[in-house]
């Protein structure tokens, strides 16, 4: 027999008209079943089998190998379902903090949220501020209590839970469901405004008082339904189900739905975004009017590679209707280019199915787009369009790496390039004063996928090497100095003399060259030689440590000349050597960076992050309340100190806080830190 479910998972769900669509995220904690969730959906409307198990080990959404070796979710991902003649975009987001570029994504590419918790574990810091910012937002959300089949607590529980943990008004988190027992195991729910039974029979799990508040509270901001109610009136379903809409949208009411592990709740839900969630229409957060016969507007919501397909990037259409073989302007920064839009393709995971166009309102997938960033908009090319980058964390944890062979070398800098372009969350830095590829990411689980994909999808192997901070150097006392380069022996000789004296200035003021020579010690025309060899000298360093010299002045004072041995490289060689001298004469500091920190945490939190800071040599200049519950703290800490605190804060403050640092100055380094240094870099 065919298999029919893997026919049907083939073709892509087609909206010709805006309101058809609901572009809904998933967002949560790790561990909270977001992607069991999701496969749940995907086999309820037939996209899939049993739980969206694609093969042994394998599932839709976690399809990369990194996602499927640590099982948890990497980046942002794609199902297109349909239910009802509705089309659903339905995208899964990573729960991991490291991924929060790909969560923000996820929320500004949708159009409302679905919380998902757990009902066996608390709710997390993580969580609670990101349903702040959405919030803040102004975006839609709902809540689902996942994992009822393994409870430790009850649904009611849960909901209590999450009503104090997003601080929400009394009538502002609602159960539109409730679970339906069998014994101790959930068989199915019930729905409060229709009276439907879903799943298995079982007794009622509520009253009618509890329905009756729900009915209140959906009919509280519209005086027609609130008058009917009152009268006693019996509100039909679809008057319910406007009210359920409009409360939703204005964020005044949040519904609860009630899901297990193996698929209790996913038709409640899917029935809950076709007649409760915003179609793109009713979006409000800084993007045109949702016209598909307007000039086409559209935004680049993030990019994969692919080792067979090339690059995809995943289009949010907010007016117009994306078309292929169409010629668009596409902007981003200082980019501008024009791109010619090959075939588009519906996402489902990792399956790409084709479609013929996308109408305002709708996601697609566009391959090709050589230039494409998150973030970039396309737009007609004689009508210029802007819309808003959603923020992404800033890249803190550093990286320093190296090509395994000369192979590789060859592949890095073209791979690092497709890599910044695909993950806005990392930087890459190329640094000048230590030499080194610095990958900037925003944690360790973050880090080691760059370092997969890199070698995965860009077919470049890295090797991992400690990261080094930019140490300079400086004299702490004056001192003279004295070089010598006498050469006689075969062919052209090479004859110079130079003495220099050296003095500390302060800090921030580089190398200044300066002479004193009188009597012509030094030829006019060989002075320009010692500078560029005291500056050259400078740049290599003069102790062991090998940093660059700076902060002091060094002044030609003598030296000697010959008339046919002498020239512009001996002298430049006279200086380096007579600056080395001076340096054995003088105190010579190591000076390290220090950076201005930053960090924003709740104050239970506080006293740990001061002792930490302690710990790392940091100055606390001081602390203030920005608001109630949260301290803002301000120090100025070693850069040495800060190459893993990242990592280390998070785990202080349970991924609560944030984090900023900027460079501030150079400064001396302890002598039993600085002698370490030393003694390392000699060996």
């Amino acid at each position: 027999m065919p298999d029919r479910t893997a026919a049907r998972s083939r073709q892509a769900p087609v909206a010709d008209s805006p309101d058809r669509i609901r572009n809904v995220a998933l967002v949560g904690c790790t561990g909270t079943g977001k992607t069991t969730l999701a496969e749940s959906l995907a086999a309820a409307t037939g996209a899939v089998g049993r739980a969206g198990r694609v093969a042994e080990g394998t599932t839709v959404s976690d399809y990369e190998e990194i996602e499927q070796r640590h099982q948890r979710s990497v980046q942002l991902t794609v199902l297109a379902l349909e239910w009802k003649g509705i089309k659903i975009n339905l995208i899964d987001t990573p729960g991991h903090p490291d991924f929060d570029a790909e969560v923000r994504a996820g929320l500004h590419a949708a159009d409302a949220a679905i919380f998902v918790v757990s009902s066996t574990d608390p709710i997390s810091a993580a969580t609670r501020a990101l349903w702040r910012e959405c919030d803040e937002e102004k975006i839609p959300r709902a809540i689902v209590v996942n994992k009822l089949d393994i409870a430790r607590r009850s649904y009611d529980d849960v909901l209590s839970e999450c009503h104090d943990a997003f601080g929400l008004g009394p009538d502002t988190l609602r159960a539109l469901f409730y679970p339906v027992y069998d014994g101790d195991r959930p068989v199915g729910s019930m729905g409060l405004l229709t009276g439907r039974r879903y799943g298995e029979p079982g007794p009622s799990p509520v009253s009618e008082d509890v329905r009756e508040a729900l009915v209140e509270a959906i009919s509280g901001q519209d005086d027609t339904l609130m008058e009917r109610f009152i009268a006693g009136e019996q509100l039909d379903t679809a008057s319910l189900e406007e009210g359920l809409t409009r409360e939703f949208l204005s964020c005044a009411l949040h519904p609860a739905v009630p899901a297990t592990e193996y698929g209790v709740g996913a038709v409640e839900l899917l029935e809950l975004i076709t007649t409760g969630f915003p179609d793109p229409t009713r979006r409000s957060r800084g993007a045109p009017a949702c016209d598909p016969d307007a000039d086409l507007v559209a935004q680049i919501v993030r990019v994969a590679g692919d080792s067979y397909v090339g690059r995809i990037s995943l289009v949010r259409v907010y007016a117009g209707t994306l078309r292929p073989d169409s010629t668009l302007a596409l902007t981003g920064g200082d980019r501008d280019s024009r791109d010619r839009i090959p075939s588009l393709s519906s996402p489902f995971g990792k399956q790409q199915r084709p479609v013929g166009e996308a109408v305002a309102g709708d996601l697609v997938s566009v391959g090709k787009l050589a230039t494409a960033q998150p973030g970039d908009v396309l737009h007609e090319p004689d009508r210029p369009a802007h819309l808003d980058m959603w923020p992404t964390p800033t890249p803190l944890l550093p990286v320093a790496i190296e090509a395994h062979t000369r192979t590789d070398d060859d592949k890095l800098s073209q791979a690092l390039s497709r890599l910044a372009a695909e993950d806005p969350g990392v930087r890459v830095e190329h640094n000048p004063d230590t030499n080194q590829i610095v990958l900037w990411c925003t944690g360790e689980a973050h880090a080691e996928l760059v370092l997969d994909r890199l070698r995965t999808r860009h077919g470049v192997q890295v090797d991992p090497v400690e990261f080094a901070v930019a140490l300079r150097e400086t004299f702490a006392t004056p001192a003279p100095g004295h070089g010598r380069l006498v050469k006689q022996s075969g062919g052209h000789g090479q004859y110079a003399v130079v003495d220099v004296e050296v003095e500390p200035l302060p800090m921030g003021s580089g190398v200044v060259f300066a002479e004193r020579v009188v009597g012509g010690a030094v030829p006019r025309q060989f002075i320009p030689s010692v500078e560029k060899g005291v500056y050259a000298q400078a740049e290599k360093g003069v102790a062991s440590a090998g940093c660059p010299l700076v902060d002091v002045q060094v002044t030609l004072v003598d030296g000697k000349a010959h008339s046919v041995d002498s020239s512009d490289a001996a002298f430049q060689a006279a200086a380096g050597l007579a600056l080395r001298d001076a340096a054995a004469h003088s105190t010579v500091r190591i000076l390290e960076p220090v950076a201005a920190v930053r960090v924003i945490v709740p104050e239970e939190f506080l006293g740990a992050v001061l002792g930490d800071l302690s710990a790392r040599r940091g100055r606390v200049l001081g602390t203030e309340s920005p608001e109630p519950g949260t301290a803002l703290l301000r120090a100025e800490v070693p850069e040495i100190e800060l190459s893993r605190y990242p990592v280390e804060l998070r785990a202080i403050t349970q991924g609560t806080a944030e984090f900023a640092r900027m460079y501030l100055r150079h400064e001396p380094m302890p002598d039993n830190l600085a002698a370490r240094m030393t003694s390392s870099s000699a060996s």
